[in-house]
């Protein structure tokens, strides 16, 4: 059994050049070193207010060569679960404010990669143990808004998502292609502003609904059929846009309340082939969220992000909110917090999606967690920028890896 002997954290920058914190953790037996695992904590733009605390990654890192080092030497690294409810106890606070969510997302990661490691096996493959596992479908932005692009968009992402891809690799071809088609599109029309924090186009619409028509028209460019091949994702992140109990469209200069704005969503379900929707309503409206997952619940996703933040009592108390979550490691703090949240959505029936943020690096721990876990769907970002490549990259060489051994691709995991 390896035990950890030594955890290092350094001051890396993330890709919107901003400080961020590594973790390295190192395994062995007795005093031989087995095996080293590294996760770097990622940063969101777009946050819900009850997400765990992150702290200044100089904070973060020296809690790590400190408090956290000195806590965890010596405990077993294959038991994820105790080393986790160690950092848990060690921070002590309700939203781990104390050693910082950075700080223990990225050890808690680390320790799982070097045990992986020490057993000479990837994580993905540590996490399933005998389970057959399949590579998720992913969701992948094409245009970039909110958050993300100086609110240029009201709408934060519009992702493609290949719902009749039959493999990984496939997915991301038709991606590409539509990606490219998309770029072409607003260069032609004079629109493209530049390159959004995820990767995305930085368009220049005149309404929210306009990136929808040109979405539609880059899938069918690319040679594809909207609904039937390829369907459409939406991040509305609507927490950025309510204010005094309304929302705001700032680019159509609109006011809305939440009745009007899910009038607007069955209109945009009607008229384009969306299957999923993220954050419709902000993260304290919770009978709108309600409303809406009881009106078009069985005709589209509807995504709990800022809602939800990773956490698995809010998950099992959504009472009809929502009918999906997203998992982001570092809102919840520690591997095992969102593996809870994971299993909670299972008991309730919610579909899951493996997330990135926003400030990302060339950590692709994400992409394993979605593999080993069975989770079917990933969102990276878009098809450019090498922190969202890498994560791409990842899931193909998974694929290649797993062969015939893999499930069958989750093709038509959206039925319009």
């Amino acid at each position: 059994m390896a035990r950890i002997l030594d955890v290092k954290g350094r001051r890396v920058w993330d890709s919107r050049g901003r400080a961020t914190v590594e973790a390295e953790v190192t395994v062995g037996r007795g005093t031989t070193r087995l095996a080293t695992g590294r996760a770097i904590a990622p940063v969101g733009a777009s946050t819900g207010s009850r997400e765990a605390k992150s702290l200044d990654a100089s904070g973060a890192v020296r809690n790590i060569n400190g408090l956290i080092r000195d806590a965890l030497r010596s405990l077993s690294a294959s038991d994820q679960k105790a080393v986790d409810e160690r950092l848990i106890e060690l921070d002590g606070s309700s939203d781990k404010s104390r050693l910082g969510a950075n700080a223990m997302v990225a050890v808690s990661l680390a320790c799982a990669h070097a045990d992986a490691a020490s057993e000479k096996i990837p994580l993905w493959k540590r996490l399933a143990g005998n389970a057959r596992v399949a590579l998720p479908v992913p969701q992948i932005q094409i245009f970039g808004g909110g958050a993300h692009a100086r609110a240029r968009v009201d709408i934060q992402d519009y992702m493609v998502v290949p719902i009749g891809a039959g493999s990984f690799a496939e997915a991301l071809e038709w991606t590409a292609q539509i990606y490219a088609a998309a770029g072409a599109r607003l260069a032609k029309k004079g629109t493209l502003q530049g390159v959004a924090d995820e990767g995305g186009y930085w368009p220049a619409f005149k309404t929210n609904e306009e990136a929808l028509t040109e979405l539609v028209g880059a899938i069918a460019d690319a040679g594809l059929e909207p609904g039937v091949d390829v369907g459409i994702a939406l991040d509305v992140a609507a927490t950025q846009l309510y204010r005094s109990g309304r929302y705001h469209l700032a680019l159509e200069n609109r006011t809305l309340a939440a009745a009007d704005m899910q009038a607007m969503y069955l209109r945009w379900l009607e008229r384009y082939p969306i299957v999923s929707i993220e954050d419709p309503f902000a993260e304290n409206d919770a009978p709108a969220m309600q409303a809406f997952t009881k009106a078009a619940g069985d005709k589209v996703q509807i995504v709990g992000d800022d809602f939800f933040v990773t956490s698995a009592d809010r998950v099992r108390s959504a009472n009809g909110a929502c009918n999906a979550v997203l998992l982001k490691p570092n809102q919840i703090g520690t591997l095992t917090e969102t593996f809870a949240c994971r299993e909670a959505a299972k008991e309730t029936g919610y579909r899951a999606i493996v997330s990135a943020r926003s400030g990302e690096t060339e950590d692709v721990s994400i992409v394993h967690l979605a593999v080993g876990w069975g989770v079917g769907q990933l969102k990276v970002g878009s098809f450019s920028r090498s922190e969202r490549m890498a994560k791409w990259n990842e899931g193909l060489r998974i694929e290649e890896a797993l062969g015939a051994k893999a499930l069958p691709f989750p093709r038509k995991l959206f039925k319009k």
